[in-house]
């Protein structure tokens, strides 16, 4: 191989899975003529964090997944060199990929007990089995980051919580089960994202800790997955002035975080993974063509992600790049490629005449997770409470957004259903005045904290009422962290929260509910106003 061809193997441009021919037979130029190493995948270009961020219409297709291994065995065959096929899949293709499986976010998996540790195993396990039945053998998840900003614009839902050993024990099981499977697997955001409050595909977030700081909490979990051998690392776009002598220089170019941090000291052997070029936070630094993708070298890049700029930043690292530089880089791609069966013969193709997928193997598991995260965060002193309105007639339901719960818990009794919509947000007191204890049921619309995860002010305004006038049980169906923006939640009886909307969970939350069932699950991160 030619010094020019491998440094195409840096290079891994984001494809999307529904994109022209057009689009597809350029990707298909760019692996001809550039030799590049890999791909990253993405649904379509407006799903793109970047471009979703500005409201572009995302639309959904039935026929992803379907295209998805299309594409994957056609570019393979246009490559001289097997591509490493990547796709960031938190929590599952899903998170890419409509109508594919689906298991909970990173937040609700910290809210297993340490016992039930091999759930996060099987979850790593099972979403490597299904990455591998697309061919695709390199999955950038999943975080390492500790959520300890409850005002985080990006991370919150997608980190195991809270606590550093359990994020770091969580995040190696989940390794663990991938690389069982096949897949290589991902910790990221090097030297961590948790605790700042900017999202980095917008702008630049601001770390103000120092290395002691770093090294006693956000470097934690990285620092066990470097001593359980994860294969790669990726570097987050955010800046640490304490370790840049003062400067507000972003880590993914910044050559004393990577080399020194991460390899010299903290003694990381592994790949070394860029986040997104494209991101807001850097791809604007400069106005030359290919002085980015170069920059992020230098600093101690193996891979340079979602890069829009191939032959240009083929072309600047080949002019200013020591050959020795060059081949650590390549000789660790080629190691991972090998340890990922590309070079043996047919493992590379998916299996393209399969268009059907199991559902039964992920809902089956994503039972097992619903009946061990259920958290009472807030327990009722009258433990009768429910049976007493129940003969009283006193007890009626409020559903908020969705009805799938309240349906359930209804199906063999006459309580009433009082449903908020985003058409219809506000409740009319008057038709709750005579019941005393109200169950209610809130679908968190967004996992993200913007807007307050996009409860509208009429439904917070709703709940408070009830919160201050009835005796309330919540059922919460989402982000841990939407309990801070109701007002008057200290006033509630009993707070449950489920965390997911799947299906199961709701089945499980149920049977909670009628039954009594215990609730084995632990909160992962602080609430301040219970």
């Amino acid at each position: 191989m030619t010094l020019k061809q491998k440094i195409g193997q840096f290079f891994f441009p984001a494809v999307f899975i529904n994109d022209t021919e057009e689009n597809i037979q350029a990707t298909e130029a760019l692996i001809r003529d550039h030799n590049i190493g890999g791909l990253t995948f993405f649904h379509s270009r407006a799903s793109a964090a970047t471009n979703y961020e500005s409201k572009q219409k995302v639309v959904s297709y039935d026929d992803s997944y379907f295209k998805l291994k299309q594409l994957i065995t056609r570019y393979q065959k246009c490559a001289t060199t097997p591509l490493l096929m990547s796709i960031d899949a938190e929590w599952g293709l899903a998170m890419r990929i409509e109508k594919t499986p689906q298991y909970p976010y990173a937040i609700t998996l910290g809210a297993l007990p340490e016992s039930q540790i091999d759930l996060v195993y099987e979850v790593g396990k099972q979403i490597g089995l299904d990455l591998k039945a697309a061919g695709i053998q390199y999955n950038l998840a999943p975080l390492a980051d500790i959520n300890n900003n409850p005002n985080n614009p990006v991370i919150g839902y997608r980190s195991f919580g809270e606590n550093k050993e359990k994020v770091a024990l969580f995040a190696n099981a989940y390794l663990k089960g991938m690389s069982d499977a096949g897949i290589l697997g991902c910790l990221k955001h090097f030297p961590g994202h948790g605790n700042t409050n900017v999202d980095s595909h917008l702008g630049l977030p601001i770390l103000e800790e120092n290395l002691e700081q770093l090294l006693h909490n956000e470097l934690y979990p990285f620092i066990k997955g470097i001593e359980n051998k994860v294969d790669s690392i990726m570097i987050g776009h955010l800046a640490v002035p304490a370790l840049n002598d003062g400067k507000n220089t972003s880590a993914t170019l910044s050559k004393n975080i990577i080399e020194n941090l991460l390899r010299k000291q903290l003694g990381f052997e592994g790949l070394v993974i860029s986040d997104a070029l494209n991101m807001k936070s850097v791809s604007d630094l400069f106005e030359q063509k290919g002085q980015l993708e170069w920059e992020a070298f230098q600093a101690g890049n193996d891979i340079l992600c979602f890069t829009d700029e191939v032959a240009a930043g083929i072309e600047a690292i080949q002019n200013n790049a020591a050959e020795e530089r060059i081949n650590e880089s390549y000789n660790r791609i080629q190691h991972y490629k090998q340890k990922a069966g590309l070079f043996e013969n047919g493992s590379i193709y998916p299996d393209t005449s399969q268009s059907k997928i199991d559902f039964s193997i992920s809902e089956n598991l994503n039972r097992r997770i619903a009946e061990q995260i259920l958290t009472k965060v807030k327990t009722d002193t009258n433990t009768n409470r429910i049976q007493e309105a129940i003969a009283n007639n006193s007890l009626a339901q409020v559903s908020i957004y969705k009805d799938g719960f309240a349906t359930k818990v209804t199906q063999n009794s006459t309580t009433p259903i009082f449903s908020l919509t985003v058409e219809n947000p506000m409740l009319k007191q008057e038709d709750l005045a005579q019941y005393d204890t109200i169950v209610i049921s809130i679908f968190v619309p967004k996992a993200k904290p913007l807007n307050q995860f996009d409860i509208q002010p009429q439904v917070i305004e709703s709940i408070s009422t009830l919160l201050h006038n009835k005796n309330c049980i919540l059922y919460v169906f989402g982000n841990p962290y939407a309990l801070q923006v109701i007002p008057n939640l200290a006033l509630a009886k009993e707070i449950i929260m489920v965390y997911q909307d799947f299906e199961v969970f709701q089945e499980v939350a149920a049977q909670q509910f009628l039954n009594k069932l215990a609730c084995p699950g632990l909160l992962p991160v602080s609430i301040k106003n219970i």
